[in-house]
């Protein structure tokens, strides 16, 4: 069992009844949330319950921590955590220049602005350098966009999107979700016309219905 597990049994049993909001257990919390940036797990319970905490004692607000939330949070795209995380920060918290880079970050994933996404992470290297799997984490989002959008791409365009990969790092995740070139060089992600079917609703209305609905007309 890694340590993560061990964390999570510790903090599962933390987070049930009253103790969940005792400021007491932050420390431990906090140590947990540190643990899912080396070991690449995630728990949102945790750090949902670790905002809340800080929101309820705001002395204890601790801007490391609540960057690395965001980030972790960034990594379960599309789901709605990141959302759900932020609403449980000060709005003057967000206004700290670390936190700021995060919440644009996100914006920039969530409208698809994939290659400034990467422009701007290169400025934040040192930040995101401590959460374990996170730039594949965000691949894989941006791959899941991709295979409900595109039919082909150029494979170019598809390492630009992906962080400008090499062509072996392209290959790998080509492979990973079964993209394979065609005759004109681009690749096929998927038939969108197989994705997006029209569907015809029949209605039966039988004539004692109709009757009845015409008796009490007017």
């Amino acid at each position: 069992m890694s340590s993560a597990d061990d964390a999570r049994a510790t903090v599962s049993s933390l987070l049930k009844g009253i103790d969940r909001y005792n400021p007491e257990n932050l420390s431990k919390l906090e140590r947990y949330v540190e643990i899912q940036t080396k070991e690449n797990s995630y728990d949102l319970e945790a750090n949902l319950a670790v905002l809340k905490l800080y929101q309820l004692n705001p002395a204890h607000f601790q801007l490391d921590v609540a960057q690395q939330i965001l980030l972790k949070a960034l990594t379960n795209l599309p789901h709605t955590d990141f959302i759900l995380c932020k609403c449980l920060i000060d709005e003057s918290h967000q206004q700290e220049p670390q936190l700021k880079s995060i919440l644009y970050l996100h914006l920039l994933l969530e409208t698809c602005e994939f290659q400034k996404f990467w422009n701007e992470l290169v400025e934040l290297e040192d930040m995101v350098s401590t959460i374990v799997g996170f730039e594949d984490s965000i691949r894989k989002f941006i791959c899941h966009v991709l295979k409900i959008t595109y039919q082909t791409i150029s494979k170019r365009l598809l390492a630009q999107l992906l962080g400008d990969l090499t062509d072996r790092e392209l290959e790998q995740w080509m492979n990973r979700y079964g993209w394979k070139s065609q005759e004109d060089g681009k690749l096929f992600i998927t038939n969108q016309e197989e994705i997006v079917k029209t569907k015809n609703i029949t209605e039966k209305i039988d004539f004692e219905s109709v009757a009845s609905i015409m008796a009490h007309a007017p």
